[in-house]
């Protein structure tokens, strides 16, 4: 059950494969700040790619985290049932200037990044259409996807721009912690929507965050650069800025981190073979 106005922690996996030893790391360390804070530990499920959520992987998740021991928040959240959340969220943001129609591809957006090379990797900033040619564009129904401008968002905040900052209480990939100076620029436009496909990542998961009252973000430390540009919608929005706390990623034989794909690691693998729950908590230094 809910006890809201309480601290919180959130474990938010996607249903789009089974879970894995990461996974577990991640739920137990969520579920471990939220006995730390003396608070809540909140499941949500993260299900916003309807293409490739799937209700068996959901329900695959529920049981993984019950045979770790682990009890939530009910009712859970589903992203799929929320979309009119974060369309006005979007809106929001629309109605401010604060976003703008990008019609580009993925090859033409590559190709504008090559271009400017000054840019930080992988940073595409662009601009709105000329009215005219934004009008005759959706007039033939082409695609396009929602970015957030920078530029109007830097405008916006005006002197406060410099003062986004997030707490960070575990550990950043460079070993980061503690008060974290947030820049958003170096991310570029980034897109929170796309016409027929709903809202991004990044807008969804503040919108959730700030509904469900989660004071923790708990999660992998491959996640810690997607934070300024979610402090930045924060701002935007006037939300709450959670506590942040990223963790340590586990890697397999090969040295890469693991990942849906890696089976043998899977949570209904080791089970099958036999690895009881505390073994596995022991393992992950929650023994």
């Amino acid at each position: 059950m809910s006890s809201a106005g309480a601290p919180a922690s959130r474990f938010a996996p996607s249903p789009t494969g089974l879970l894995h030893k990461g996974h577990a790391l991640s739920a137990l360390t969520a579920a471990q700040v939220a006995r730390d804070i003396g608070g809540r530990f909140i499941l949500r499920i993260e299900d916003i790619d309807a293409e490739r959520s799937r209700p068996a992987f959901e329900t695959a998740i529920l049981e993984d985290l019950a045979w770790l021991g682990l009890e939530w928040e009910t009712p859970v959240r589903r992203q799929a049932d929320h979309l009119e959340d974060y369309a006005a969220a979007l809106e929001r943001l629309r109605a401010r200037g604060l976003i703008y129609r990008c019609f580009k591809t993925r090859a033409e957006v590559l190709a504008d990044i090559g271009r400017a090379p000054h840019e930080p990797a992988q940073a595409y900033v662009g601009a709105r259409l000329a009215e005219a040619d934004e009008t005759a564009r959706l007039a033939a129904g082409e695609p396009y996807a929602w970015r957030l401008s920078i530029a109007a968002a830097r405008e916006a905040l005006g002197a406060s721009w410099g003062d986004l900052e997030f707490i960070e209480e575990g550990r950043g990939p460079n070993g980061e912690r503690g008060a974290q100076r947030s820049r958003p620029e170096l991310s570029g436009d980034v897109i929170l929507g796309r016409k027929g496909l709903g809202v991004a990542y990044h807008l969804a998961v503040v919108v959730d965050d700030a509904r469900q009252g989660v004071t923790h973000v708990v999660r992998g430390e491959d996640l810690f650069e997607a934070v300024p540009v979610q402090r930045l919608l924060q701002a935007l929005l006037d939300l709450p800025t959670p506590v942040y706390h990223h963790h340590r990623l586990l890697t397999g034989p090969d040295g890469r981190r693991l990942a849906k794909r890696d089976r043998s690691e899977t949570l209904r693998a080791l089970r099958a073979s036999g690895v009881t729950p505390e073994a596995l908590k022991a393992e992950l230094g929650f023994g």
